[in-house]
Parts: C-alpha cells; sequence; structure tokens
C-alpha cells in the first residue's frame, strides 16, 4: 500500500522529480513545500505518512524543520533526500530524529527506504 508523502525541496525541477519517483513507486504525493516553514504548517495541515526532506533551503533550513515537526510529532516518518555530503549529515538527520538520509543521485533508494518503513 502506497504512503501519503509530502515533498519539502526548494527546488521546483527537484520537486518534480521526486514526485515522478514516488508516484511510480505507488505512492501518493499530497503537498509540496519550498522551505521548512511551509514544511512545518502543511504538516499540521495533512498529516502526511511521510516527509521527503532537503536539508538546504532558504529561511527554515531541512534539519531545523525536521526538528520542529519531530517536537509536533514524535512519530513522524522524515527521509532527507539531498545532494550534501552523505557521510557527513547521515549521522546529523539519525541524531534528530530522521528515518534515513538519501543522496538524490540514488532516487531509486528512497522507493527501498520507503518500503523498509
Amino acid at each position: 500500500m502506497g504512503k501519503r508523502i509530502l515533498i519539502v525541496d526548494d527546488s521546483s525541477i527537484m520537486r518534480k522529480m521526486i514526485r515522478e519517483t514516488l508516484t511510480s513507486g505507488g505512492h501518493e504525493v499530497i503537498g509540496e513545500a519550498k522551505n521548512g516553514a511551509d514544511a512545518v504548517a502543511l504538516y499540521q495541515d495533512l498529516n502526511p505518512d511521510l516527509i521527503t526532506m532537503d536539508i538546504t533551503m532558504r529561511g527554515m533550513d531541512g534539519l531545523a524543520a525536521a526538528k520542529e515537526i519531530l517536537e509536533l510529532d514524535k512519530s513522524a516518518h522524515i527521509i532527507f533526500f539531498s545532494n550534501l555530503d552523505e557521510e557527513k549529515y547521515s549521522q546529523d538527520v539519525k541524531e534528530i530524529g530522521a528515518k534515513g538520509y538519501v543522496n538524490k543521485h540514488n532516487q531509486s533508494e528512497i522507493l527501498k527506504l520507503i518500503d523498509r518503513l
């Protein structure tokens, strides 16, 4: 059964690519946000099963947004999806309670991670 997913990325092109990957895997994209503040607001409104979160965005970045969402709902499922150094950031995202980190160059990996959740 597919998950209801909120995509958070400041790039509209990247959001479109993520949407295509997720929908091809049988998931439903229920919302998109271009920054962390929008992500927090949409999370509260939409109550998605899962969030894909970029790290670097203007205003509130993905790490700050994830912390805020996890304060609101400790059971939130967040997967970071970024081009930043995986070795450096994968530990950071685990420490704040995210479910994983996937490099944007390995889009198919996000479907495998979602299936494991």
